[in-house]
């Protein structure tokens, strides 16, 4: 067998092995409906060559598994860097030369995917970037102004500054946006480095999926091998042990080399429960910085900028600012339903043909306003707790430790914990401007009392009953 057939039968072999890695993926009905027709050609120079009996067919496996199937090859050490995809009716026969012509059928000349499509594959392992969550959208207040500040310095900076940057706090806050604000501008400063963003969710599937399909090589190359990495909700890989250790070797390496690791969750590392020690040591090694709950003049001003962006849309609409005010006031949940609190008002009011008033807000937002106003808050727990036990407020938040104010104590500072989306450092300062820790020992200690003493849990609950009332 000379050296060109030898090539062409390891090639074939590994063309092979690429379609059961497809076929475990894809299933046995949609692979069937696109592989089973493709024939083998031949590998020329660093070229591999498929037919395929339609044109329909070339396009949409161009399309849809182009990159897939070069990412394959790529990672069994397949010496393939394009991949044409051409149709049956010309495919070189043994008596021809190969010169047959594509002129007589523009439309079917052979499709070519190429190595550098796909680059280091991180568009399938991570989520798409949305250009709408960039910086010049990001409104700035003093509730974020530090993780803005932070995460424009790693987007603009040449070189590492701070590694890795730990972004957390409640839901809805602008953690997200300022992820993909950093990772669309880093990709528009350095176009050459490899960003990959992605939820912490998707790392542990590409991670199962590498283990199912004997891969787990390909995926550490794969994310080890990244300029910046980006993982949303961290948390959500709590008590997934597997997953853990895989991620804790990946971040490990990527710090090791210099490059900038970004996490986000909803807590403090120090407050990640069911992730492993050694990794929430490791996640506050840089900067972290919390994002706060948005106050009145943020709320006011991330309206304002959605309502121009309304505006230049529809030029014809008229957004009123008392509406504005009403809706910063009266919905200070979070961002995303103050965005779509305002998104629905103008929608109605665009179907309906009603003008944008306070009282037509009232009426469309009835139940986000009801929501709002039920929401319970620290104060609330404060006073309620205070009342209960006969103490007054001040002792709550004195430095006295007698058991009679510090069981109190903790149990408001418990009950702030589990019915308030406020993070632990809040919570730390409107009990007398304590540290976190002291929060995290307070809500332990009454987790384990109510295990243990029916008297206290019965109090909990008591309290919380008349909290949610």
């Amino acid at each position: 067998m000379d050296e060109k057939n030898s090539k062409n039968v390891d090639i074939k072999q590994k063309w092979d092995h690429a379609l059961s890695v497809l076929r475990a993926e894809l299933g046995e009905a949609t692979f069937r409906s696109w592989f089973r027709h493709i024939e083998f050609g031949e590998f020329i120079q660093d070229d591999l060559i498929l037919y395929v009996p339609t044109k329909f067919m070339k396009d949409w496996i161009h399309t849809h598994y182009g990159d897939r199937i070069l990412s394959i090859l790529k990672n069994n050490s397949t010496p393939v860097k394009n991949i044409i995809i051409d149709l049956k009716e010309f495919k070189k026969s043994d008596n021809d030369s190969g010169e047959k012509s594509h002129q007589s059928n523009t439309s079917s000349a052979p499709t070519k995917i190429q190595i550098d499509e796909i680059g280091d594959h991180n568009t399938m392992l991570g989520a798409p970037l949305d250009p709408n969550l960039s910086f010049d959208n990001f409104v700035v207040g003093a509730s974020n102004e530090l993780a803005y500040a932070a995460a424009k310095r790693i987007a603009e900076a040449d070189k590492v500054s701070f590694n890795p940057l730990f972004l957390y706090g409640g839901v809805g806050l602008g953690k997200t946006h300022l992820m993909h604000a950093i990772a669309l501008e880093i990709k528009k400063n350095w176009p050459e480095r490899k960003v990959l963003y992605l939820s912490a969710e998707k790392f542990m599937y590409q991670f199962i999926r590498a283990l199912r399909f004997k891969d787990t090589m390909s995926f550490k190359q794969q994310f080890r091998s990244v300029d910046v990495l980006m993982v949303d909700d961290i948390q959500f890989i709590a008590g997934k042990d597997s997953t853990q250790e895989e991620f804790f070797h990946t971040f490990n390496t990527l710090i090791d080399h210099n490059h900038q690791v970004i996490i986000s969750a909803d807590r403090s590392p120090v407050d990640l429960d069911g992730i492993e020690e050694r990794i929430r040591s490791r996640l506050g090694w840089g900067l972290v910085t919390d994002i706060h709950p948005s106050d009145y003049e943020l709320r006011l001003g991330i309206l304002q900028s959605k309502a121009e962006a309304h505006l230049e849309e529809n030029p014809d609409l008229i957004i009123n600012d008392n509406m504005l005010e009403f809706l910063a006031q009266k919905i200070d949940s979070n961002i995303r339903v103050l965005e779509g609190a305002l998104n629905r008002v103008i929608a109605y009011s665009s179907f309906v043909g009603r003008p944008l008033t306070i009282d037509m807000a009232q009426e469309v937002l009835k139940d986000l306003i009801r929501a709002s106003q039920r929401r319970i808050t620290i104060d609330d727990i404060q006073r309620k707790v205070a009342d209960y036990y006969n103490l007054r407020l001040s002792d709550l938040l004195s430095a006295r430790r007698s058991r009679q104010i510090a069981r109190p104590r903790q149990v408001a500072m418990y009950l702030s914990k589990i019915l308030t989306t406020r993070s632990l450092p809040e919570i730390g300062r409107k009990f007398g401007g304590r540290d976190h820790t002291t929060v995290i020992h307070a809500v332990k200690r009454i987790e384990g009392l109510r295990d243990s003493d029916s008297a206290i849990q019965e109090e909990v609950d008591l309290l919380t009953r008349s909290l949610e009332s």
